[in-house]
């Protein structure tokens, strides 16, 4: 229950807030509550329950004390008090049972400690001592508060080419190699992998942020996403293919907004139908990742993307990588696909079938799974040019071919129709 990353709103929060089962524990706590410099009427009856009840509506404390007496599993009730108690709060648990097992199975699920009743004052001042402590130890994003935010977003070019892959690879590498705390959003609502690949489930984040977008704040990040590590929380869907979700696309901008003050890093797996239908989702992207295949039709659609992005985000730096390459049975050499799209491929990552297949069971992203590996390398060094470049950083070589030649659309799609086979030519 304690985030890497600061908490949006932490200022707007109570400080201390209590549900109690009884009126002995309850007046245990209120002149020790006092002498922390807290209101003594934010001790509550209820319990646990009570305390689920109420932070579902409304926003948790810095320090949340819960009486675990009336429960009949409490680590199962933790955990459903973990579901609407956002990052960051600190949560001190009492009870009756005496058992270090349970002590240490609540201390590991993230409550901060558990106290065994009947409480008195020299108990509850070390425990809220330490909780302070807590709350003001410096924070990751503390230390990093000058860094510009690194948003990119990974395209494409044809279904099959592994951006999703891609995607999840990189969220991972930045979050753990780089030490970046790191949003993954993935925009495919309906048939998104990135909760998925990472063993998660997706949630309903999205879905509820696509239907209500004025929900959206910080508050909604902190618990609409799924943590996949201490750095990595991910955002995605799986929509009921039976009702379509209806967006102008004013909920994801948003999403990327709020992200942007939540987190060091956003990789934004951006189906390329997004650009089309919301092109605005672009704007304040850093980096397109243009991820492709080796294919006459990756080409083509290639070329379509990187002129689009050239009329509609000419800010956004462009990284054209060749993705699932098998030099022994590509369609189109690396020489001629450059040829065509005016510029040169800045990342080739080969194909691996045995690593994706590994990955896929263990339910890991490709560049967690194949440390070493000859097809996570090139991920690796992405990734750092990815975060140089976001740290303005990244030298100006390379600019020139990312921009194009003069040639015109129709003069790349002449040049796409020598590329193919000549039995096909004569057919036509």
């Amino acid at each position: 229950m304690n985030a890497p990353w600061k908490p949006a709103g932490v200022a707007h929060r109570e400080p201390f807030v209590a549900y109690v089962c009884d009126e002995a524990t309850a007046e245990a706590l209120r002149p020790i509550a006092s002498e922390m410099g807290w209101s003594a009427d934010k001790v509550n009856k209820g319990g646990l329950r009570n305390a689920v009840q109420s932070l579902s509506v409304s926003a948790s404390p810095q320090v949340l004390f819960v009486d675990l007496s009336e429960s009949g599993d409490p680590l199962n009730d933790i955990n459903a008090l973990a579901e609407v108690c956002e990052p960051g709060t600190v949560v001190i648990a009492a009870g009756q049972v005496n058992d270090v097992r349970l002590y240490r199975d609540l201390t590991a699920s993230g409550i901060q400690d558990y106290l065994l009743k009947p409480l008195n004052a020299d108990m509850l001042r070390e425990a809220f001592g330490s909780a302070q402590a807590i709350l003001n130890a410096p924070k990751l994003t503390e230390a990093s508060a000058d860094r510009p935010h690194c948003a990119t977003a990974i395209i494409g070019t044809r279904g099959g080419a592994g951006a999703s892959t891609l995607a999840t690879s990189l969220a991972w590498l930045m979050s753990e190699k780089n030490q970046r705390t790191t949003a993954l959003l993935d925009l495919d609502v309906h048939f998104g992998t990135g909760a998925l690949a990472l063993d998660l489930e997706p949630g309903r984040g999205l879905t509820d942020a696509i239907e209500n977008p004025s929900r959206i704040d910080g508050l909604f990040i902190e618990r609409a996403m799924v943590k996949a590590s201490d750095r990595l929380a991910v955002l995605s869907a799986e929509a009921p293919i039976h009702s379509p979700m209806l967006t102008d696309g004013s909920a994801f901008y948003q999403l990327q907004e709020e992200m942007r003050a939540a987190f060091e890093c956003t990789v934004v797996d951006l189906p390329r139908g997004m650009l089309v239908a919301h092109p605005h989702l672009i704007s304040d992207i850093q980096i397109a990742v243009v991820v492709t295949e080796l294919t006459l039709a990756a080409a083509r659609d290639t070329i379509r993307i990187l002129s689009w992005l050239k009329s509609n985000a000419p800010a956004t730096q462009v990284v054209v990588v060749a993705n699932r390459v098998q030099p022994a049975a590509l369609e189109i050499s690396r020489k001629d696909f450059e040829g065509s799209i005016e510029r040169r491929i800045d990342v080739v990552v080969p194909f691996d079938h045995k690593l994706a297949a590994q990955a896929a069971k263990l339910g890991k992203p490709l560049a967690e799974a194949g440390k070493g590996s000859k097809t996570v390398t090139p991920l690796a060094e992405l990734a750092n040019r990815l975060i140089a470049i976001g740290d303005n950083t990244e030298p100006d070589e390379g600019k020139a071919a990312a921009k194009g030649g003069k040639q015109s659309l129709i003069g790349k799609f002449a040049d796409l129709k020598s590329l193919m086979p000549k039995k096909a030519a004569k057919s036509k």
